[in-house]
């Protein structure tokens, strides 16, 4: 499955990169977005009762700022809650009473990274996973034990980056209700093994890493980005270079395994920003 209508296959263009001294050779013309399309006039994903993004056009005087209406171009106001509406990515100043930019954080080059696929599991299942508050039976959690059993033995590369693709994968997923529909979510288990592994920047098919009603603890953002339980000031975060990208969208034709990731963000302010993350194939040598 794929979001976007198939494309005229294009020419690849191998490139190379060094991590560490490994060369890693790349399909440099050909990345694939991670983005959901934030279509301001369609339907699109629900989260968190956020209102929904909304374009309006632009009126000064006779000015109409449509074309269709006269004017002699298109100019549009667009809101949108960037935690609510679409793919976007997010650091730890989400958590924190001070400001903290994402755009100061995430790297503007590509990563090493490892995309899996992962089957959720029903909490009365993984009785050995935990959260705060403590998951309710019928949540459905990414665990370590799913995460440890997908992640391969070798690797070309050590990830700094990981894409989780929650199984089964459905086209839902570009206009799921997760108000009536609630969405799986880590463990805390999960999280830490990712800061184990040496994960920095996380992108999830998901809403949020965290359940939406947890009474405000984020248990998993805040074992990733090193804050301490209750702890809101920025000298405390140990993690403060990391990232989470949530609302992703992971077609089909994108295959599980070693590959690098590049996120595209806007060169605005915000703890929150929409983005676009880029995945790219790795080539045999």
């Amino acid at each position: 499955m794929s979001q976007a209508p198939v494309q005229a296959v294009q020419a690849v263009q191998r490139a190379s990169l060094d991590i560490a001294g490994t060369a890693l050779n790349f399909d440099a013309a050909s990345p694939q977005s991670l983005a959901l399309v934030l279509d301001f006039d369609g339907a699109g994903p629900h989260w968190f009762d956020g209102p929904a993004p909304s374009s309006v056009a632009l009126r000064s005087g006779a000015f109409s700022g449509r074309v269709s209406q006269g004017a002699s171009c298109n100019a549009s106001t667009l809101k949108l809650t960037p935690h609510c509406d679409g793919t976007h990515t997010e650091c730890v100043g989400h958590l924190t009473r001070e400001r903290c930019d994402v755009r100061a954080v995430a790297p503007v080059g590509l990563l090493p990274a490892l995309l899996l696929s992962v089957v959720t599991t029903p909490a009365a299942v993984a009785s050995a996973e935990t959260s705060v508050p403590a998951p309710r039976p019928g949540d459905l959690l990414i665990t370590r034990q799913a995460l440890t059993q997908a992640w391969p033995t070798h690797l070309p590369l050590v990830p700094k980056a990981l894409i989780v693709r929650t199984l089964p994968n459905s086209l839902n997923k570009l206009t799921r209700d997760y108000r009536t529909h609630p969405a799986p979510f880590l463990s805390r288990e999960a999280a830490e093994l990712l800061v184990e592994r040496g994960i920095e920047h996380l992108v999830l098919d998901l809403p949020s890493a965290d359940r939406a009603d947890d009474d405000g603890q984020l248990c998993a953002h805040h074992v990733f980005f090193g804050l301490a339980p209750g702890e809101t000031a920025l000298a405390a975060v140990q993690r403060a270079q990391c990232t989470i990208t949530e609302l992703a969208f992971i077609p089909d034709t994108v295959s599980d395994g070693p590959c690098l990731l590049q996120l595209q963000i806007p060169a605005l302010a915000g703890d929150a920003l929409p983005s676009r993350p880029l995945h790219f194939r790795l080539l045999r040598s």
